[in-house]
């Protein structure tokens, strides 16, 4: 059954779409100009203007008409149909945007006084629609401007429209009843259309007052906020204030800009960018902007009130990217503006990001978490950024002169400067891996030169304020020699051994790049110099030469053009040989530079992370991180899309690295855990033990290969281990804080020997085995060349002569008191005996069997002193030393023995 009001709604519908209709064909129609277009670009706004007035009132006009229809429908069938097919209750918010888009459309065209423009070019045919107006609208009036009476025509009849709406409506929900299923939607159209009418008042007021506002203007300030999308929410010369610093003659605010004149300077701020500040003084309150922050002072507190609410509200709906609705001001007061949002912001003042072009996130005015950084010279920054400053990890691309190149620094940074773990590749083909400190190379750090650099070069070490500084490995391809040493202030300062490819050694004092003092020099062949050299390590001054024979050489030693190497001095020939292994045991560098703060630049930012709990926000700046070539990555836009391998990424976030640690303190349970986490690069502890192994390679492969560093490197190793241990027993310590509890007391020096000898050592000693046994294998040639010979003499020995030279003894020998023949006992023997001890000679048979054990006893636990591999390995040495030096036993013994001759 059908209701009074919708017969009313019905013949309300009829009348505003043939209004509609009329309105199109008698109004705007006839203010859009037939061809050409106007060539003058304000008459062709003013066109796409009335363009999209027309457009809108087609797309109202067809809502309209579909209504109509719902509601003859119902109207028709009423017992079928119910009320909720009405589109004005089942899709009211699509009559209501149509009603919207209209408005905002009219409005524009009101801004810029589009209807009075055009109206003005048939001004003759406007004067004779009065009449013909007046007859099809009523409350036309018949007086006013010609341009008005358009106006008027195109939304008096909505304003009418709206409002019926609303009393219909209003009634239709009193005569149903709170209980019908329908009265929910009768509620909903309700509260949208008195919306709507109030919006539309406001869009109407703010549309006069924003027109009216441009006949103020004149000049440069018309010119550039004359535009149809402006809407005047405040003027200064209605509710009065001042601005400071800056003294400006006017303020305006719009629904999208906040602008200060200053006589013919117009300073337009966007409100997406603009922050109220939520402290007050009185009757100032404080905005805050990219770059500048203003003092807004009213004469009263309410006066004060206004600007700052309505500051705020604009804000907030320019954010939300549509006017409020219901209304400005309507209802319970509206939330603050986020302080956080997104958007796009070029830098006006100088300084460091004059001219550069923000895209990003915000926070009160400043550059916050991620974003952009572009300046017009091709410099660009993409990463973190915390109040303004980059902080967190970033990526900087810094053009160069010559075309396609770029430094590009992939770092992590601290107000502003780098700092922290970065990897940056130069233009000049130069990479740089390491820590970096107020935007300088500090802490440890490689540089390493282009393959095809003039002069290629590679420093593992520590720096200092952008400068080499502290203990740290230069290689140098060109020449073929290796620095191992001290730098100061980018220059080789302090004691310092410098390896050759042709095997030559030198050990001294270093000062400004140079040699200063005496020195030794270590060559191949195992002859000693001690004394003064040139800076090519030319010898010169007074010196001493020892020969691997013993002789030596005493004086004056010195070099001229043309004369090579000359001395003055005492050779001496008396001495004896000198023990072979006192003369291959000469070792450089031990006790020069003390194990402990080699590498400290590797431990301390490890310490560092342990010390301040693991945070997670820290784990990558301070341990580095795992990235993809980089190569590409400079000549590609998608940079900006370079994503880099976060270490949660494969082995879990810290935290679940902490809490697997807890659940594998037992013993049993320890090992596993420790060669797990020392395999993977992307666990702290793995991450410190590739970085350690670097190093070590950096020191002792290739030219640093030289025997007479293998001390050195034993030491190191060792106190590698010490150092892992100590970062687990830190990373546990942080586990358990993190639980309530604490760390048990610390370690003596006996348990923690214990567990480095007897846990971590044997762990990790692989990843240095390759280098380090190297190390060995030269020291250690010449005695193993003695023991390999001795084994092939000991091939070709008769079979007796074996026995003998193996120290077996006779009455061990078997069967030899049965009567048999010499064939049956030589048969016997070679079956039983021979083959017994030669069985156990293959088993020695190692090649460099010295350098084994002497690596296998300075690695040995020490706990194992006295016990059965101590005794084990003893017995071997033993056998060793036996074997080595078989020729000079051979000597002491019966010429040429035959197999059967003691039988």
């Amino acid at each position: 059954m059908c209701n009074p009001e919708e017969a009313a709604l019905l013949r309300l519908e009829e009348v505003f779409s043939a209004t509609l209709a009329r309105v199109n064909s008698y109004v705007l129609q006839p203010l859009l100009p037939a061809a050409p277009e106007p060539s003058d670009p304000w008459a062709r706004e003013c066109l796409r203007l009335l363009q999209q007035l027309h457009k809108s009132s087609q797309q109202l006009w067809e809502v309209t008409e579909e209504s109509l229809h719902s509601l003859q429908e119902r109207l028709r069938h009423p017992d079928s149909t119910g009320l909720e097919s009405l589109l004005l209750l089942r899709d009211a918010d699509r009559v209501l945007q149509a009603h919207i888009e209209y408005i905002e459309s009219y409005t524009s065209c009101m801004v810029v006084q589009a209807f009075q423009k055009a109206a003005k070019r048939r001004s003759q045919y406007w004067r004779g629609q009065r009449k013909a107006l007046r007859q099809l609208l009523s409350g036309v009036s018949s007086e006013g401007s010609v341009g008005a009476s358009p106006g008027q025509a195109l939304h008096q009849p909505l304003t009418h429209h709206v409002q019926q709406y609303v009393l219909l409506l209003l009634s239709l929900g009193d005569t149903i009843g709170e209980h019908h299923p329908t009265q929910e939607l009768v509620v909903n159209a309700v509260t949208l259309f008195g919306n709507l009418q109030s919006f539309m008042k406001q869009a109407l007021d703010q549309a006069a007052a924003t027109q009216a506002l441009w006949h103020t203007l004149r000049g440069r300030p018309r010119d550039v906020l004359c535009t149809p999308a402006h809407r005047l929410l405040q003027d200064s010369q209605d509710v009065p204030v001042t601005v400071a610093p800056l003294r400006a003659e006017r303020v305006l605010l719009f629904d999208d800009a906040l602008v200060l004149l200053q006589g013919h300077n117009v300073h337009t701020f966007d409100l997406k960018l603009v922050w109220v500040d939520p402290e007050q003084d009185g009757c100032t309150f404080h905005l805050l902007t990219p770059e500048e922050q203003f003092s807004f002072c009213a004469k009263d507190s309410q006066g004060q009130a206004v600007w700052q609410w309505k500051v705020t509200q604009a804000v907030r709906q320019v954010l939300r990217g549509k006017k409020d609705f219901p209304v400005l001001g309507a209802g319970l007061e509206p939330s603050q503006p986020p302080a956080c949002r997104c958007a796009e912001y070029t830098f006006r003042a100088e300084g460091r990001l004059c001219q550069a072009t923000y895209e990003g996130e915000w926070c009160r005015a400043r550059p916050h978490s991620k974003g952009t950084l572009k300046w017009p010279d091709g410099r660009n920054h993409v990463g973190n950024f915390c109040q303004g400053l980059e902080h967190g990890f970033g990526i900087r691309l810094l053009p160069q002169a010559s075309e396609d190149r770029f430094d590009c620094y992939k770092c992590h940074w601290r107000e502003g400067s780098m700092c922290g773990y970065g990897i940056c590749e130069y233009s000049t083909d130069e990479v740089y891996k390491g820590y970096f400190q107020e935007g300088l190379r500090h802490g440890f750090g490689v540089l390493e030169s282009g393959p095809q650099a003039p002069q290629p070069l590679r420093y593992t070490g520590h720096w200092e304020r952008g400068q080499r500084s502290g203990y740290g490995i230069e290689e140098d391809s060109d020449r073929g020699e290796r620095y191992i040493g001290m730098w100061q202030a980018g220059q080789r300062h302090g004691p310092g051994v410098v390896v050759t490819q042709a095997g030559v050694c030198y050990q001294g004092t270093f000062q400004a790049d140079k040699t200063v003092g005496p020195g030794i020099l270590l060559s191949e062949d195992d002859s000693l110099y001690e004394g003064t050299f040139t800076r090519d390590l030319t010898l010169m001054g007074k010196g001493k030469v020892t020969f691997p024979n013993g002789f030596t050489l005493e004086g004056s030693f010195g070099s001229g053009a043309g004369r090579g190497l000359h001395t003055q001095g005492v050779l001496d020939t008396a001495a004896l040989p000198p023990d072979p292994s006192s003369t291959c045991k000469r070792q450089l560098g031990v006790g020069a530079f003390p194990v402990e703060s080699r590498w400290q630049g590797v431990y301390r930012p490890f310490r560092d992370f342990v010390c301040a709990g693991c945070p997670r926000d820290l784990q990558e700046a301070l341990l580095g991180f795992d990235v993809q070539s980089s190569r590409e990555l400079r000549r590609s836009q998608d940079y900006l899309c370079c994503e880099r391998t976060h270490p949660e990424d494969s082995v879990g976030s810290m935290e679940d690295i902490l809490e697997e640690l807890l659940q594998h303190r037992e013993p049993k349970a320890l090992q596993p855990y420790l060669r797990k986490a020392l395999s993977n690069s992307l666990h702290p502890l793995g991450k410190l033990l590739r970085t350690l192994m670097l190093t070590f390679q950096a020191t002792y492969a290739g030219v640093g290969a030289n025997k007479h560093l293998q001390e050195l490197a034993q030491e190191e190793v060792k106190q590698h281990a010490r150092e892992l241990w100590a970062a687990y027993r830190g990373l546990l310590r942080v586990a358990l804080q993190r639980k309530g509890q604490a760390l048990e007391e610390d370690e003596d020096t006996e348990t923690r020997d214990l567990q480095v000898h007897g846990l971590v050592l044997p762990l990790m000693l692989p990843s240095f085995y390759s280098e380090l046994f190297t190390l060995y294998l030269l020291l250690h040639e010449r005695e193993d060349s003695f023991y390999s010979q001795g084994i092939a003499n000991l091939s070709l020995f008769p079979d007796t002569q074996l026995l003998e030279f193996l120290d077996v003894q006779k009455h061990l020998w078997p069967l030899k008191d049965l009567t048999l023949t010499s064939n049956q006992r030589y048969s016997l023997v070679r079956d039983k005996c021979f083959l017994s001890a030669t069985e156990c000679l293959q088993k020695i048979i190692i090649q460099h069997l010295g350098a084994e054990i002497h690596l296998i006893r300075d690695m040995m636990d020490p706990n194992h002193t006295g016990g059965l591999y101590d005794f084990l390995l003893t017995a071997l040495e033993s056998c060793y030393e036996h074997i080595q030096k078989e020729d000079m036993r051979l000597h002491r013994l019966p010429g040429h023995w035959h197999s059967r001759e003691l039988w």
